[in-house]
């Protein structure tokens, strides 16, 4: 039980210490992360039967993409995207709490499948903008 409660206090100084030294792109790649991280804990939650596990992972994953991804949203510079975005995001966690309510898990991937297509859009973003100032380090 020490162990493992160490082990989650490291983990949990590990990921405060990332955040605290990210940039706001890291930040949001943090924010994908964790999303998917919850999500896969869920779908493994529902594999066994765990349903408090599943409602708790389902929960930490809606509260990162509301609390998270759709509240960094800039809604007056972001335009039509943001707009869009943030309906995609409230899509996503409404899918979240029905796969929850119905043990869905084709639901679950389905809300990963989204994730991960905008996570890699926007790690892509992230190195296409670093990619001009490192050749300046050069």
């Amino acid at each position: 039980m020490y162990t493992q409660r160490g082990a989650s206090t490291y983990a949990s100084v590990g990921v405060e210490t990332g955040a605290m030294s990210a940039s706001p792109h890291q930040l949001i790649v943090m924010l994908f992360d964790g999303a998917m991280a919850a999500i896969f804990k869920a779908k493994w939650a529902m594999e066994h039967h765990d349903i408090a596990g599943r409602g708790m992972a389902i929960s930490k994953a809606i509260d990162i993409i509301d609390g998270g991804l759709r509240a960094s949203l800039d809604m007056t510079r972001g335009g039509e995207l943001a707009e869009r975005l943030s309906s995609l995001y409230e899509y996503m966690s409404r899918s979240l709490l029905k796969a929850n309510v119905s043990n869905d898990k084709a639901l679950l991937e389905h809300v990963e499948r989204l994730l991960s297509d905008i996570s890699g859009a926007w790690k892509e973003i992230g190195s296409t903008s670093q990619q001009p100032a490192a050749a300046a380090q050069v």
